[in-house]
């Protein structure tokens, strides 16, 4: 497809009238649990230079979230931070580079990730369709809050900067870090990249790869279902959290990903109201979407906006 037409491309996607409402009441449901955050300290996984914790805290329905926590081991002001999300299927690596350049990095798994699946875990497959029909119990209603409960332990470290924490993943990290940016406002930045849990209508017409094909399997097996599935997938497809997005962003995509459609991304950022908003659309990138060359492009914009 060229650039014109993914650049004109029109979401199916339907914001509902109670969208806002309705994740403003998923928040404060959140904030009335303790945070209960425990960080232990993990000799064998440091180094002179990086500090290495292990950390849980108490998250929606009072499940148990786990995750690294990174830190510089020499320091003597308030660190900025990075909170990184996972992928769908891989496991939330240690953030060491990001302490060894100076920030708090905490790399959270949230649930039915390992260390975190003990009181939930649907598998993968499994995620994308648990519990589809119902908005209020649909497995991805904990994990964004399992997200935003992360950025909630960084910001309240006294080592930290709260005015300075970015957020950073791709694919389902892409998405994850599109619905903390909204849902916490106090977020400095904002790098996303291959945005999965975007455009999910669209994208099971446009892809028949996995993790999206999981939806249409679903849809199979229960057509009568159709319509709930429908309406619940618009409270968590992150095209519409891009109005509530107030922060620097940066966007990159793949144009040959067949995973997750680039021209999902494109609606995406059209839908962004955030003033400092940047795309970078990789030619020959599929789901890798520019890979080692936009990492680079990551850090430099983190140095920018966390440090500066």
């Amino acid at each position: 497809m060229q650039r014109s037409a993914l650049e004109n491309f029109q979401t199916c996607a339907v914001r509902p009238d109670d969208f806002d409402a309705f994740w403003d009441d998923v928040l404060a449901q959140a904030e009335a649990i303790p945070l209960n955050a425990r960080a232990e300290l993990v000799p064998l996984r440091s180094t002179p230079e990086v500090e290495v914790y292990e950390v849980h805290y108490d998250s929606l329905d009072g499940v148990r979230i786990a995750g690294w926590y990174c830190l510089p081991a020499t320091r003597s002001e308030p660190l900025p931070a990075i909170v990184q999300v996972p992928g769908y299927i891989g496991e939330p690596p240690l953030p060491k580079e990001w302490a060894q350049a100076g920030y708090a990095a905490f790399s959270v798994a949230p649930r039915g990730k390992l260390r975190s699946n003990a009181q939930f875990n649907p598998g993968y497959p499994g995620l994308l369709t648990h519990n589809i029909i119902d908005r209020n119990t649909y497995g991805y209603r904990g994990f964004y809050i399992d997200a935003v409960r992360a950025f909630d332990f960084v910001c309240g470290r006294d080592e930290v900067d709260a005015e300075r924490i970015g957020v950073t993943g791709s694919s389902q990290g892409g998405g994850l870090t599109l619905a903390l940016a909204a849902l916490r406002p106090a977020l400095r930045a904002a790098a996303t990249g291959a945005p999965y849990l975007c455009g999910f209508m669209d994208a099971i017409e446009l892809t028949h790869t996995y993790p999206y094909h999981e939806i249409n399997d679903y849809l199979r097996r229960y057509p009568q279902s159709a319509a709930a599935v429908r309406q619940t997938l618009e409270y968590f497809d992150t095209i519409h959290f891009a109005s509530r997005i107030a922060c620097p962003i940066i966007i990159n995509l793949g144009l040959q990903d067949n995973i997750c459609p680039p021209e999902t991304g494109y609606a995406l950022f059209a839908q962004l109201t955030a003033p400092d908003k940047k795309l970078y659309a990789y030619d020959q990138s599929g789901h890798d979407a520019g890979g080692a060359e936009h990492r680079a492009v990551v850090r430099d914009f983190f140095a920018q906006q966390l440090k500066s």
